[in-house]
């Protein structure tokens, strides 16, 4: 009886604070429910979590007011804009567009172009946008006029995830601090060292490499795309991207970085590496084990600290959360969808999602530090995930936390990023390992072939 009185409580306050004592549904009727629809790429456990929201919204302020949500997972982010540009576009079996669909800038700015988004300005009051981090309704302004089009739900950013268990003991052995993790000078150091300790074993991997390169050139001054919608140019600095170089494909091709599986988690689950970087909301998926060639298990321990740095810059770190876009409609439908993701983001309900998968809140009072603590210890038993969401709120608080920009062809150059360094140092430490000698990799005219080679990529896409 308690808990049925608590969310009675809860649904009586998101009811008052959502509706006032306004008359003004925008035409929503209890008789003539209506029907909007979803579309996300959360998935596993995060998938489950967001229906359970959508199946209480529907029983609950939904019921209330005549609005019937469904929500369809489209498995990743690229097959979500696939389906978006095939319905956009009406290619035959593709489906309605939907009304509400998760997306980062790039996506958003790209699809307007056959796709009308609507200003959130036009539903949600400045009064009620205090409720929000202000930075997270930022992230969402796009175009030249930074319009609001992405109302934010759920927060990431990236961490430095450690199997404490190997570390402890290879630090006992070495002296080496925990300290040499903050920068990534440090990291490529300390990678060496493993190396050696461990006879010839990885240390490190990174996802998002792309992160990297965008975050790390900002890091020393240089911009990588600045300006938005078809008016970005580009800064692809030589000497920023030699440090970039030097700190990833360097240590990569010496053997001291790996990546095999699809993820760096999956790199950990094997024993392949012993510290990653990732996002924030892939917490839950570090494993409890590692499960070596032979069959052994070996339990390990998850340490979590902050981001590293490059030596002597400020801290900086993506803030890389996608938020959702609500589709051009009737009123009813643009009413019901901000609806919605208001509900959905007050502080209980955006509590309750982030604590089960690492994401930081976007409500002002739910992203508070003590208040996420405080109810991390009493609901969350799952010490990965508390611990990355605490020390991604500490980011939050102490780093510079930074968003690249969205543009048109945003989401293809960043995929160059992505794939040009980390395909060669994966190819060029093959051949190593076949017997090709590293000076030709390790010479100055490499990276020069690397650099030019990107860089007139990059220019497709950029002035």
């Amino acid at each position: 009886m308690k808990k049925a009185s608590f969310f009675l409580w809860i649904y009586i306050l998101a009811s008052l604070t959502l509706f006032g004592c306004s008359d003004n549904h925008h035409g929503l009727s209890q008789d003539n429910p209506t029907a909007i629809t979803i579309w996300h790429y959360y998935s596993g456990h995060v998938a489950t979590q967001f229906d359970e929201l959508v199946t209480e919204f529907n029983n609950t302020v939904g019921r209330e007011n005549g609005i019937i949500v469904t929500a369809q997972s489209m498995s990743s982010a690229n097959d979500l804009e696939q389906a978006l540009w095939d319905s956009a576009l009406g290619k035959i079996g593709s489906c309605e567009l939907p009304n509400v669909f998760q997306c980062y800038p790039d996506i958003a700015v790209s699809i307007e172009s056959e796709v009308e988004l609507i200003d959130l300005d036009k539903y949600v009051t400045e009064d009620e946008k205090l409720m929000y981090v202000r930075r997270f309704l930022d992230a969402g302004c796009i175009g030249p006029n930074k319009s609001w089009k992405i109302f934010p739900v759920a927060e990431s950013t990236e961490v430095l995830m450690l199997n404490k268990t190997v570390w402890d003991q290879f630090a006992k052995d070495t002296g080496t601090g925990i300290d040499s993790l903050s920068t990534w000078e440090g990291i490529a150091q300390t990678a060496k060292h493993y190396y050696e300790w461990s006879e010839g074993k990885a240390f490190f991997g990174r996802d998002a490499f792309a992160n990297y390169a965008i975050i790390g050139s900002s890091q020393l001054g240089h911009e990588l795309f600045n300006g938005s919608g078809n008016q970005v140019t580009l800064d692809f600095d030589q000497e920023s991207m030699q440090k970039i170089w030097d700190n990833f494909y360097i240590p990569y091709i010496n053997g001291y970085y790996s990546q095999a599986g699809t993820f760096r988690s999956d790199d950990m689950r094997i024993g392949e590496i012993a510290a990653l970087v990732c996002s924030s909301a892939g917490a839950a998926y570090f494993p409890s084990k590692t499960v070596l060639p032979d069959g052994t298990a070996c339990p390990i321990e998850c340490m979590v600290l902050p981001l590293p740095n490059f030596e002597n810059t400020a801290p900086y770190a993506a803030l890389q959360g996608a938020g959702m876009a609500v589709t051009k409609t009737t009123q009813e439908q643009e009413y019901a969808s901000v609806l919605f993701l208001k509900w959905f983001t007050q502080s209980e309900q955006n509590l309750r999602f982030c604590a089960g998968s690492g994401y930081m809140p976007v409500s002002l009072e739910a992203a508070k530090p003590n208040v996420m603590s405080a109810y991390l210890e009493t609901h969350s038993s799952n010490t990965v995930i508390n611990d990355t969401i605490l020390t991604s709120l500490s980011q939050l608080e102490k780093y510079i936390m930074y968003q690249p920009t969205g543009f048109c062809g945003g989401t293809q150059a960043k995929s160059i990023l992505e794939q040009t360094m980390p395909a060669l140092a994966i190819a060029d430490r093959a051949a190593i390992k076949e017997g090709a000698l590293p000076d030709e990799y390790l010479s100055d005219a490499h990276f020069q072939e690397w650099y030019a080679n990107t860089l007139s990529e990059l220019k497709q896409y950029c002035k």
